[in-house]
């Protein structure tokens, strides 16, 4: 009776290990250095005066004539400051997977099945969905109590921001 208890241990652990196994192959071969939190705000930080603070000059002064007008029309002024973030974010991240705040440190958007910069389509429904992120705070507040620091956009287009190899 011992001697059967025994090779049942054994077929179980056996069975443990190959499952182990298994799940190893399935994992891509490739390890991310997913980016800091600090580097990721920095460049967050570089790309809102890059980026962001010019499309908002021009709307606020260009095109409403001054923030009084601004005021007067909130929503129809928040369109017309992120519809051209949006495409300018996304030209840059299809053309390189950089930003200007991620080229300064170093990092870069990846598609995480692949490991390679993303499709156009995938970037582009990544920062429509960061919009979402941004009005809903929990979407980028998450970033700081996750180990791989990814946002929800991140995790809603299977993205990642890695430090570049």
């Amino acid at each position: 009776m011992h001697t059967q208890q025994k090779k049942r241990f054994r077929a179980i652990k056996q069975k443990k290990r190959h499952n182990q196994e298994v799940k190893n192959e399935a994992r891509p071969s490739f390890v991310h250095p997913y980016a800091s939190l600090g580097k990721k705000i920095k460049a967050f930080i570089t790309d809102s005066f890059m980026l962001l603070m010019p499309i908002m000059y021009s709307v606020f002064y260009l095109l409403m004539g001054g923030r009084e007008a601004f005021g007067e029309q909130r929503i129809a002024g928040w369109i017309a400051i992120l519809v051209p973030l949006v495409i300018v974010q996304t030209l840059f991240l299809a053309k390189t997977a950089q930003t200007p705040g991620y080229r300064a440190y170093d990092l870069m958007l990846i598609d995480e099945s692949s490991g390679e910069k993303p499709s156009f389509f995938i970037i582009l429904f990544r920062n429509l969905c960061a919009i979402l992120s941004f009005f809903s705070i929990i979407g980028w507040v998450m970033m700081f109590f996750r180990k791989d620091r990814k946002t929800l956009h991140d995790l809603l287009s299977h993205t990642a921001v890695i430090t570049k190899p």
